[in-house]
């Protein structure tokens, strides 16, 4: 499965307005990469964003929820090849009605990724 692809499929699961989080400022995003890149270039290792704009508003109105979808990108490994890395990438959303639930619900999904800052995978995994 492509990436593009990967990401379209959790994204529909969840929803987005743009927001503060309670641990700090989150930078408003309507493409994950830009997240995936910056977690890659960070010394921690770490980028936290919220998805924003027309994708985030469909999803929203599809699941009426009430809360953003925040996205937390954290490095498990660097790899040997300069700028790789293997991500976790975690989609949380606050307030979502899915079909059959009693009442809306935070959801969260963990998504591994191995990514290149050149949006390809690495070479190599050592």
């Amino acid at each position: 499965m492509q990436l593009k692809t990967l990401i379209f499929f959790v994204t529909a699961a969840l929803a987005a307005q743009l927001v503060y989080a309670q641990d700090g400022a989150r930078v408003p995003v309507e493409d994950v990469r830009v997240l995936l890149i910056t977690a890659i270039d960070s010394p921690s290792g770490e980028a936290r964003g919220v998805l924003t704009g027309q994708m985030a508003k469909m999803i929203t109105d599809r699941f009426r929820a009430t809360g953003p979808i925040l996205i937390d990108v954290t490095t498990q490994k660097r790899y040997a090849q300069p700028g790789c890395s293997r991500l976790n990438l975690r989609f949380s959303q606050d307030g979502v009605h899915l079909p059959g639930a009693a009442a809306p619900q935070l959801k969260t999904v963990d998504i591994g990724l191995n990514y290149c800052r050149d949006g390809l995978p690495p070479k190599s995994l050592s």
